[in-house]
């Protein structure tokens, strides 16, 4: 169930929203350990993590926060991702080369849950612990799960969207995918928010975008011409509503008559904000997503039991707040 919060940011859980400022400040430093620097068979317990992708600087920071755990763990890493969110095969791919190095452990974030599968299986049937994050994955197999609480940090989303409409018109959305668990919990986390508690909005349209900035930003244009009396508009990750703002730009729409939410930061999203183009939006806490991940698949290794689910916070951001010290630790830029 969700509780309303109203104007206060969702405190990220545990010690994770303290390392943010840590691990931030050692981005610039942080050593780049792709797919190809490690392979197990060294002194020190090989993690392969897959991510979702690289074309979002969320996942910079993940990565970030991934460096400083392995660091602090004594394990070695290697932190990949397709080219961008919509290349499936290309993550599987990387999930079974991942495998093949023979790991102590696998992080995982699932683009397809349906499609890693197989490799999940194996991944089980060889001994090898696997730890989701960010994206939740659609099996048993995962020990744990280190991620955001999507379901809620999308209702909290909606209700900052009802407010600035005022209760009631039409909305709609425009979602990274329908095949992830971030995807599809972003989608019914806010959803269900607007059928249980707001009667007067009307959801008119959800559109899948892949995360991909232009694709989002043709697919908000052709729901704005077919909505000219739209209210707001809900973009589900980075890419997802910096392409509605784009629309919204190119359309020439006056930002007061359309309030737009996004969900992550990044440079973009920050400027929109303070440009007041973006009425504001949820930041995860991308660094306590990394570390929480090598954390967990250390403890798995080392045979300790984990819990279902890590969650590692959200945070609403806007005009009144972006500036404040605990929001600024878990912007991605």
């Amino acid at each position: 169930m969700f509780h309303k919060h109203t104007k206060f940011p969702q405190r990220a859980t545990g010690a994770v929203a303290g390392l943010a400022v840590a691990a931030l400040a050692l981005a610039g430093c942080a050593s780049d350990t792709g797919g190809e620097t490690a392979a197990s068979g060294g002194d020190k317990p090989y993690v392969a993590l897959v991510s979702k992708g690289f074309q979002h600087q969320f996942w910079q920071a993940v990565k970030t926060g991934a460096e400083q755990a392995a660091d602090e763990y004594d394990v070695e890493i290697t932190f990949e991702g397709p080219d961008t969110e919509a290349d499936v095969e290309q993550q599987i791919q990387m999930l079974q080369t991942a495998l093949d190095k023979s790991p102590a452990a696998i992080g995982f974030a699932a683009l397809d849950s349906q499609a890693a599968g197989p490799l999940l299986q194996q991944a089980n049937d060889q001994g090898v612990p696997v730890i989701a994050f960010d994206s939740g994955v659609d099996s048993d197999i995962p020990l744990t799960t280190a991620a955001t609480d999507n379901l809620a940090a999308a209702a909290a989303a909606a209700e900052h969207l009802a407010d600035a409409v005022g209760h009631e018109g039409k909305v709609a959305m425009v979602v990274h995918d329908q095949t992830s668990v971030t995807g599809q919990q972003r989608r019914d986390g806010f959803v269900d928010y607007m059928d249980a508690n707001e009667p007067g909005i009307e959801i008119v349209d959800i559109q899948y975008g892949g995360g991909d900035q232009a694709k989002s930003a043709d697919l908000a244009k052709a729901i704005l011409s077919a909505n000219p009396d739209l209210k707001g508009i809900y973009g589900s990750n980075e890419g997802s509503a910096i392409g509605v703002v784009q629309a919204v730009k190119e359309l020439g729409i006056d930002p007061a008559t359309l309030a737009v939410v996004g969900f992550d930061s990044g440079q973009a999203q920050m400027d929109a904000i303070r440009d007041g183009l973006m009425l504001g939006a949820i930041t995860q806490n991308p660094v306590g997503i990394g570390y929480e991940t090598v954390k967990a698949a250390v403890e798995a290794i080392d045979g300790k039991e984990l819990p279902e689910t890590i969650d590692t916070g959200f945070y609403w951001y806007d005009t009144s707040n972006i500036d404040d010290d605990e929001i600024q630790a878990v912007l991605y830029e």
